[in-house]
């Protein structure tokens, strides 16, 4: 599993737009994809979860994350991408001693 968080700005989002994402806005990491916002609505935050296949690495993931949220059909601009592979993540447990 893969986390991707893509950090951008609107461009010429209307009204509508941005009540579709005020509505639809979340912190939570999924498939889809969430959007966090500032106050104007004019930068964001796009969360998406992408699943991992066994040769999929960081680049297919921020593909994929980027299919996600063109899939929205919001004009904006990338700022940055960050991808966290999970699989790679590791666990240390409170009061766990180290061999």
């Amino acid at each position: 599993m893969f986390r991707v968080t893509i950090r951008g700005k609107f461009k010429g989002l209307d009204d509508a737009g941005r009540a579709a994402v005020t509505t639809g806005s979340g912190a939570a990491y999924t498939e889809a994809g969430t959007f966090t916002h500032d106050a104007s609505v004019s930068t964001f935050t796009f969360r998406c979860q992408v699943p991992a296949g066994p040769d999929d690495d960081e680049d297919d993931a921020a593909l994929q994350a980027m299919a996600a949220l063109e899939a929205y059909g919001y004009a904006h601009e990338i700022l940055q991408v960050a991808v966290t592979d999970m699989r790679t993540i590791r666990i240390r447990r409170k009061g766990a001693t180290t061999s």
